[in-house]
């Protein structure tokens, strides 16, 4: 059993506040995976001091020496590959395959990414008679998610140590073991005391007292849009910045032109990976109402190729859900599709035979969807898809607009040409042509409720840094 039962404050390992604990559970078996220390407002306390006596140091030291750090801690993560993907594939359910290339792989590579861009980003500019300064904007309090917890976590720590901001992380209590384990990187790295500090414990109490504080300049949260609506509610008391990246519905909008079996096939990729436990998942395929017994077929047998397995097995494709409450949460929103008259083309409720232990959800397709159905419209973060039907292409455009969210999308069209058009005619974040790979230099982020702020490359650079302007007299003629 993993067990730690220290925070990571002003570069020591320190006791916690209070005495009580969170269980941690493995998501392909249901054991007790470890626990850890559930934090309290006293210890936020002492974490943003230690953020606050480090800030302007840190702010102080070289772009150039800071990337130093950033190199150190890109090589102590990927050091411990094998061991960060497995635990990883224990807390959220993703198969170890995976989880070594997009949970651990990625982070490695964000961390010297964000090195390369403290050595290279132009912080001044002249601008007339002014001299505009980019300076970081402070302590920062990263809150983040269970999904893609490390990625999470270094998407928004690596890019605020190189801008020059000290930072206060809480990661998701049901995936925290990895941010222990970059805590130690860390303090290996020699990162001086007060630049990264780790508490852990429940949003409202921990999240909170970091949204709250004073001495907090920016909370940067990853998570639900109800929890971010609480944290933006928070923060605005202290009038601090505050980045949002929220919950999506996105559409995997299928023209009549589309070579049918590779849009199916693709939008089921971008659905069920991570067993549908991703954000920007296109959970929603909206295909011509004349193309419907087509796709139905397409999806049927796609499907059957998901096959669920232990995520610990190098072949498993699909694994379980993250948590027993996830997996109950999912299984509601199908019952609540069928019941609402949706039709089922493959999976259902049920546990999967074979899979009593653990928290597995069978891969599921809902066809003919009711565009303003539960299931259409609220984000379910499990392996559901819910084909909808529309009549021509205004009315596509139409329904993959009428969405709280704005955060991923596709479009899947014989002529690329038609299919950016439609494209730019989506209030949404990203969209993938044609199945386009995902950029990792290039933003992500969302419109409407999925949030606001960008994450990723330069741009998630730049949300940490703050304008500043030095007026000079202009010279005489």
């Amino acid at each position: 059993m993993i067990t730690y039962d220290k925070f990571f404050i002003d570069g020591r390992w320190v006791t916690p506040v209070g005495r009580a604990t969170l269980d941690v559970f493995h998501s392909a078996d249901g054991t007790l995976m470890g626990r850890i220390p559930e934090g309290a407002t006293d210890d936020v306390q002492a974490a943003v001091a230690a953020a606050l006596n480090a800030r302007d140091r840190w702010a102080a030291t070289p772009p150039a020496e800071r990337a130093v750090y950033l190199r150190r801690i890109a090589a102590g993560l990927k050091a411990r590959t094998d061991a960060l993907a497995q635990v990883i594939t224990g807390e959220t359910g993703m198969p170890i395959k995976l989880a070594r290339a997009i949970q651990v792989g990625g982070p490695v590579y964000h961390w010297n990414q964000y090195a390369e861009l403290a050595e290279t980003f132009e912080f001044e500019a002249h601008v007339g008679n002014s001299l505009v300064v980019r300076e970081p904007v402070g302590v920062v309090a990263a809150i983040t998610p269970w999904n893609y917890p490390l990625n999470q976590i270094t998407l928004k720590v690596a890019p605020a140590l190189a801008a020059g901001c000290t930072v206060v992380l809480k990661p998701s209590e049901v995936a925290p073991f990895n941010a222990f384990i970059l805590a130690e990187v860390i303090a290996e790295a020699g990162l001086p005391p007060g630049v990264f500090n780790l508490v852990t414990g429940l949003g409202p109490v921990v999240g909170e007292a970091l949204a709250r504080h004073p001495n907090v300049d920016m909370v940067s949260f990853t998570g639900s849009t109800r929890a971010g609506k609480r944290v933006s509610e928070v923060a605005s008391q202290t009038v601090k910045r505050v980045a949002l990246e929220l919950g999506g519905k996105s559409a995997s909008v299928v023209l009549d032109d589309a070579d049918l079996a590779a849009a199916v096939k693709g939008t089921l990729n971008a659905c069920y990976l991570n067993s549908g436990q991703t954000c920007s998942a296109h959970t929603r395929m909206l295909v011509p109402a004349s193309r419907y017994e087509e796709v139905k077929a397409l999806a049927k047998e796609a499907v059957a190729r998901f096959t669920l397995g232990d995520p610990r097995e190098e072949t498993t494709r699909l694994g379980p859900l993250a948590s027993a409450a996830q997996r109950e949460r999912v299984q509601t929103y199908i019952r609540k599709g069928l019941a609402e008259g949706a039709e089922l083309i493959a999976g259902g409720d049920a546990v999967p035979a074979g899979f009593e232990a653990g928290f597995f959800v069978q891969p599921t397709v809902l066809g003919r969807v009711a565009p303003d159905a539960t299931v259409a419209q609220e984000e379910i973060f499990g392996p559901v898809l819910s084909i909808i039907t529309y009549q021509d292409e205004a009315d596509a455009v139409r329904i993959a607009n009428d969405s709280i969210y704005g955060l991923g999308g596709g479009v899947w069209s014989g002529d690329e040409a038609r299919a950016v058009r439609v494209a730019r005619q989506i209030r949404t974040g990203q969209v993938d042509i044609n199945g386009g790979e995902f950029n990792v230099r290039a933003p992500f982020g969302g419109f409407k409720q999925s949030g606001h702020g960008r994450e990723n490359g330069v741009y998630g650079f730049e949300e940490f840094l703050e304008y500043k302007s030095l007026q000079f007299k202009a010279a005489k003629s």
